[in-house]
């Protein structure tokens, strides 16, 4: 269950003909983001091995720490080596680069769906005036022939 999950996310974070830019690229910041957690994860536990006061030492450690540093920062764990400090930078501008992508992302399809919903409305009422003119001006024509009528039948 999980894989065909996972495949429908990643279809769907990538995007298919027709997908705005703006998904799409929010789709493959992701994509590297999830990337850069897995393999940062490992880079870092093989930079803090052996070093003295690591706290980066397994795997499911460092996971657990790359998602935390993408998301909010250092946590509960943290690098002591110059590699490992650097292994977090990268994981931490990707993570903040692709949130500011996913956000973005997010805000331009609540503004362009806002727009559209903006647009169809002055539409609707545009060519609800038209017809409010159009009845109004056949209105004023019938009471003109029926004004007019009247005033020439009651002078001759």
């Amino acid at each position: 269950m999980l894989p065909g999950f996972l495949t429908r996310a990643v279809a769907l974070l990538l995007g298919r003909e027709g997908r705005s830019l703006h998904v799409k690229a929010a789709g493959g910041a992701t994509a590297v983001l999830g990337v850069v957690m897995l393999v940062g994860s490992w880079a870092a536990v093989a930079a803090e091995h052996g070093a003295r006061g690591a706290n980066l030492t397994s795997y499911p450690r460092a996971l657990w720490w790359s998602i935390e540093t993408a998301t909010v920062g250092y946590g509960d764990f943290y690098p002591v080596t110059l590699w490992g400090r650097v292994v977090g930078t990268v994981v931490m501008v990707v993570g903040i680069t692709t949130y500011g992508l996913v956000t973005a992302a997010l805000a331009t399809w609540f503004v362009g769906r806002e727009q559209r919903r903006r647009h169809h409305l002055a539409h609707g009422a545009e060519q609800l005036g038209e017809e409010t003119v159009r009845a109004l001006h056949e209105r004023f024509d019938r009471l003109e022939r029926l004004v007019g009528g009247k005033g020439e039948g009651s002078g001759g």
